[in-house]
């Protein structure tokens, strides 16, 4: 498998940028609020910490076969990062495939933003010849689901951790 590598992606309002350690102190404070990590886990983290992450992410899979791609979400009209889109891509039995996740910072929520940039990404992961995308949504997230469905992908009746997985299939669309 060619390793897939993040390329900037424009949607109407947005443009999902290849994320860069440099990004870390303004997504220190689009990710500030606590109660943004209910179902994503985890906690804010400070400025430090995510260069730390981001250039762990930057730098890449270990394993050749896998691709981390990961994005920042920019509103272009108001020139802000409001949140972040990614996609582990790996080989399968059944071609290429994809994992994909997405967060959208507190204040810019209920706009709309993270269907179109989930939406942008998957479209560009079929560009790239991914035959299956999956996403991992908590049973009580309704928003997520509906990130999912807009973006493609429908509910399956498999969990993963607690989760329901949402699925995109390229033979689907035969």
């Amino acid at each position: 498998m060619n390793s897939i590598r993040p390329e900037a992606i424009a949607t109407p309002r947005l443009d999902l940028l290849p994320l860069s350690v440099a990004h870390a102190e303004e997504m220190a404070v689009v990710l500030a609020d606590p109660v943004l990590h209910t179902f994503i886990g985890g906690a804010p983290a400070e400025p430090d910490a995510l260069r730390a992450r981001y250039a762990g992410m930057v730098a890449g899979s270990p394993d050749p076969a896998v691709s981390w791609c990961n994005w920042v979400v920019r509103l272009r009209g108001e020139a802000v990062l409001v949140g972040t889109v990614q996609a582990t891509v790996t080989p399968s039995g059944d071609g290429t495939v994809a994992e994909i996740a997405w967060v959208v910072g507190t204040p810019w929520q209920g706009r709309g933003i993270a269907s179109e940039a989930a939406s942008g990404l998957v479209a560009w992961l079929r560009e790239q010849a991914v035959e299956t995308v999956i996403a991992h949504v908590h049973p009580d997230h309704r928003v997520s689901a509906a990130v999912a469905a807009a973006a493609g992908l429908a509910p399956t009746e498999q969990l993963h951790e607690g989760e329901a997985r949402w699925q995109w299939t390229s033979c689907a669309d035969a």
